[in-house]
């Protein structure tokens, strides 16, 4: 559910409009944050993020943004360096900074930015484009509970939001929900090669794929119930889908243990980028 429309800042700038950085624009403006109290620094804006800002009034590349509110950082993690100096600058005594730049710690951004104190390190998905993220939120100690509400409500206007006790989390989260919409992606692509084999047309295989995974996922959404618990529900003893959970649960193999090995190979590169 969203955070109020009070609780969102009355100043921020935007840097990088991408495409995570224009979901969360567009996001904000969905939540009512007020257009006028919103710059973008984007030097290659897409035409769509143009026709945005100039149809709802924000400030694209203003000459001579004022020290915001917030200053969220959008941009990717390798242009940080080149950045820092007028990024710098942006941030004003009581500036929160929000970072989503993937691999660069709260450490990193106040070795660059030395003039911001609190901070917010994020980690969002790529649902994060139709309102539908995850994403896992670090603050450092400098953060207070108001600004901790401000954050939390620019974040969760793109989808749910998760607060970690400890930055430490924030690779563990990349390997889960960071990279985990790309596991979907290829389970739909591996359940459709799978229905082929079993004699489906390679068209209606995809489509039925894609839709199971579509429709489970929503079901996920919409429940309350564990997965656990759906899984068990849709299981008749003895069944087909008993006879395929065998393969999937199989101990010391299967799913489980294979997904496992994922995460930890993701985890690994994530704290190899950040080291």
């Amino acid at each position: 559910m969203s955070k109020p429309a009070s609780r969102l800042p009355s100043s921020l700038v935007l840097v990088g409009a991408g495409k995570m950085g224009g979901a969360m624009l567009e996001g904000w403006l969905a939540e009512g944050m007020p257009p006028q109290g919103i710059a973008v620094i984007e030097p290659r804006p897409s035409e769509e993020m143009a026709r945005l800002c100039g149809e709802r009034g924000v400030a694209l590349n203003p000459k001579e943004p004022a020290a915001p509110e917030v200053l969220v950082l959008a941009i990717k993690p390798q242009m940080l360096d080149e950045a820092a100096k007028d990024l710098d600058a942006l941030v004003g005594s009581g500036t929160l900074l929000v970072s989503i730049l993937a691999g660069k710690t709260i450490g990193d951004l106040r070795k660059r930015l030395p003039t911001a104190r609190a901070v917010v390190r994020a980690m969002p998905n790529l649902p994060a484009s139709i309102g539908r993220g995850a994403t896992g939120a670090a603050a450092s100690s400098e953060v207070t509970e108001a600004q901790r509400l401000v954050a939390d409500a620019l974040l969760r206007s793109v989808g749910a939001v998760e607060w970690l006790p400890s930055e430490s989390l924030i690779d563990a989260v990349t390997a889960v929900s960071g990279s985990g919409p790309a596991y979907v992606f290829h389970l739909v692509e591996c359940l459709a090669e799978a229905g082929i084999a079993a004699g489906l047309p390679a068209d209606l295989s995809q489509r039925l794929a894609r839709a199971t995974v579509a429709g489970a996922g929503e079901l996920l959404f919409r429940s309350d119930l564990s997965a656990a618990t759906l899984r068990q529900n849709v299981t008749s003893p003895g069944g087909t889908t008993a006879a395929g959970l065998q393969v999937l649960m199989a101990d010391p193999g299967g799913l489980k243990a294979l997904m496992r090995e994922t995460v930890a190979a993701a985890k690994k590169r994530a704290e190899e980028l950040a080291g």
